[in-house]
């Protein structure tokens, strides 16, 4: 099967699963919310999308709190948690305005050190202008 006929859920040829699970947002264009390559789980870049509406959720730090809960979300359905996280990417449009409240709600999702390698990144513009956007790769070992 190739990419083009690649449906959600399926196996690439070599094995890498397209992850779509039930109550994630939806994607806005040709690209998954995350695949599962072996042990592990990759999280495409999540924004602060409320998936009962697909619509970004108001307040800065709502926001940022949701994009972290969307890629959550999506590690769960493979069974990984926050503490399996092994690293994560952050855009920001605003350093000196958003790091601080990612820092905050990374802090309280994980209830604690320690905490995944982190790089974050101030970025000129995000999708819809949104203002922040976070990816994660977790460890997540096949269970046979």
């Amino acid at each position: 099967m190739d990419s083009a006929t690649n449906i959600a859920g399926s196996r690439s040829p070599n094995g890498a699963k397209t992850l779509t699970p039930e109550g994630a947002i939806k994607p806005t264009g040709p690209w998954a919310l995350g695949s599962r390559a072996g042990d592990f789980v990759f999280v495409a870049g999540m924004r602060g999308i409320d998936p009962a509406t697909n619509a970004l959720v108001p307040g800065d730090a709502a926001r940022i709190r949701q994009a972290f809960l969307n890629m959550k979300l999506i590690a769960e359905s493979e069974g990984a948690g926050l503490r399996d996280c092994v690293r994560i990417v952050v855009y920001v449009i605003d350093m000196l305005r958003l790091r601080p409240i990612v820092n905050k709600v990374q802090e309280e999702l994980w209830g604690g050190p320690p905490y995944p390698p982190r790089t974050i990144v101030e970025v000129s513009r995000l999708n819809q202008d949104d203002v922040m956007e976070v990816e994660g790769t977790f460890h997540a070992p096949v269970r046979t």
